[in-house]
């Protein structure tokens, strides 16, 4: 585990790196928002926002997800992956939202997360990016980047990665760390054929060392 210095270090250079690090999701309210992060799951972005900016068009409200019939919605998500359980979960989201939020997204994570669909990570990207509550959303980037370079254990659960980077990082800098790490894995520590050899926290990382001897 690196220390609190260390890592206040290491996300500065990420800031360097992409000082504009944001929510790359196109949407305009919360429930969007909402709608938006539980589209993304095993899907990328890009994909979910040439989905929604046609998807976001014919549906304004809870209530019109509802007035079509699951087959409907089912092909108006079907160029993304697991269209179908989504299209369930968003008809279930909607419904309970209008029966017990009044049509309102909660800003509250124990009522985010007992909406269909939304797990812990949607609540922390929901409550950061849409409300400003700072929270760190570990998705595979964060995951992956985290343990790569010790904020975590390898064999750490996401659940514990969220709790170690909550400790590690000074609280008014949960949410940019957040997107900054986003940016980090998804532009430079990627999965596949990170960029280890222009890594400026090359010394940092134990998994680049090792990338690197191996391919030599």
């Amino acid at each position: 585990m690196v220390s609190k210095k260390k890592a206040a270090e290491m996300i500065d250079v990420m800031e360097e790196l992409f000082p504009d690090a944001h929510c790359e999701l196109n949407f305009t309210n919360e429930f969007e928002l909402v709608l938006a992060v539980l589209l993304s799951a095993q899907t990328t972005d890009k994909s979910v926002n040439k989905l929604t900016a046609q998807l976001f068009q014919k549906y304004k409200t809870p209530e019109d997800y509802l007035e079509v019939t699951l087959e409907e919605l089912e092909q108006d998500l079907r160029t993304i992956g697991l269209y179908r359980s989504k299209a369930k979960n968003i008809q279930a989201l909607c419904r309970l939202l209008i029966e017990e939020y009044q049509g309102v997204v909660p800003h509250i994570f124990e009522e985010l997360v007992k909406l269909p669909g939304v797990g812990r990570k949607t609540a922390n990207v929901v409550l950061s990016v849409g409300f400003n509550v700072p929270r760190i959303a570990v998705d595979t980037h964060v995951e992956r980047v985290s343990k790569r370079l010790g904020f975590a254990k390898a064999d750490d659960t996401v659940l514990e990665v969220e709790h170690k980077l909550m400790k590690l990082i000074k609280e008014d800098r949960w949410s940019k760390s957040h997107h900054l790490m986003i940016f980090f894995g998804r532009y430079h520590c990627t999965a596949k054929n990170p960029k280890c050899e222009t890594c400026p926290l090359f010394t940092n990382c134990k998994e680049g060392k090792k990338l690197i001897k191996k391919a030599k």
